[in-house]
């Protein structure tokens, strides 16, 4: 297992204050607000924590306010209900007595029933793609030294597309709202369901707003506008291994209002439809 997934695990090893009350710590990085993955990951672990049946088959969230990293994070757990077949629970993120990130999740005891779902797209093989820090090498002069080496640092999710970043593309030219990600785990992990359910959730909110930017010639460090996750809803269709290749076909619908929707589809290497994610973020032009 890598450092970089190792210290993500630690992360979603949350501490324990109470009944139904949990604390989460962030990363020592110097980011200006928590990265909305890590939130959700540890909202859900959370929230697992406080349930005996069923897994997770949804989650919806809102981030209302940006986290401080500096600080840990409470995460208060209500127990809305607890049926035969399905589970709810409600997690409220806390920092500086307010609530920064809410979260509804329900879970579900496995049942038969009817199954159809769409086709995986035609992807090129993952190992076939490098990975992002040799496409990344040979374009480092063009970054301070502080960037370079934050691009090529180890992380703890392997994400690789034939393509490059389009913030990389000198002219920042406009592309169509849509790409293909394949992810997983940089490591093994445990086999436990919950866990490799928060891993995607992590790994969900990394590139998937960036493709509502695109056909805007926009980049995440973009001065022209203020970009930020303003809600992510998941569904948890089929079993899947999060240290397993999986590919996230992503698109984006829609822009308008100073808002920005992102769909993803997340496919098991093997085809099978794992999970549907849906996004919408801020995209707020800055007047100057």
């Amino acid at each position: 297992m890598s450092k970089a997934l190792t210290e993500l695990l630690e992360l979603l090893e949350l501490e324990q204050l109470e009944v139904n009350l949990f604390r989460g710590l962030s990363p020592e990085e110097n980011r200006q607000r928590v990265f909305g993955g890590q939130v959700a990951g540890q909202a859900l672990i959370a929230a697992g924590r406080t349930v005996d049946r069923g897994l997770v088959h949804s989650l919806h969230a809102y981030f209302l306010r940006p986290g401080d990293p500096q600080i840990p994070i409470v995460y208060d757990v209500d127990r809305i209900r607890d049926g035969r077949s399905f589970t709810t629970r409600r997690v409220v993120a806390i920092q500086h007595g307010r609530a920064i990130f809410n979260l509804a999740a329900s879970f579900h005891v496995e049942e038969e029933g009817p199954s159809h779902q769409y086709e995986m797209p035609d992807a090129p093989d993952p190992e076939s793609i490098p990975t992002l820090r040799e496409k990344m090498e040979p374009h480092l002069h063009r970054f301070s030294p502080e960037m370079s080496e934050w691009i090529v640092r180890e992380r703890p999710i392997d994400t690789r597309s034939p393509g490059l970043p389009h913030w990389l593309d000198p002219d920042h030219k406009v592309r169509e709202p849509e790409q293909l990600v394949w992810f997983r785990a940089n490591g093994e992990l445990p086999d436990d369901p919950l866990l490799h359910a928060c891993v995607v959730a992590y790994a969900s909110d990394l590139t998937l707003l960036d493709t509502a930017v695109m056909p805007h010639a926009a980049l995440w460090d973009d001065e022209q506008y203020m970009i930020a996750s303003l809600d992510h809803a998941m569904w948890f269709h089929r079993a899947f291994r999060a240290d397993e290749w999986l590919l996230y076909h992503q698109k984006s619908p829609s822009a308008q209002a100073a808002r920005g929707l992102a769909e993803g589809l997340i496919y098991r290497r093997d085809g099978a439809l794992a999970v549907t994610v849906i996004q919408e973020g801020l995209i707020r032009p800055i007047v100057r």
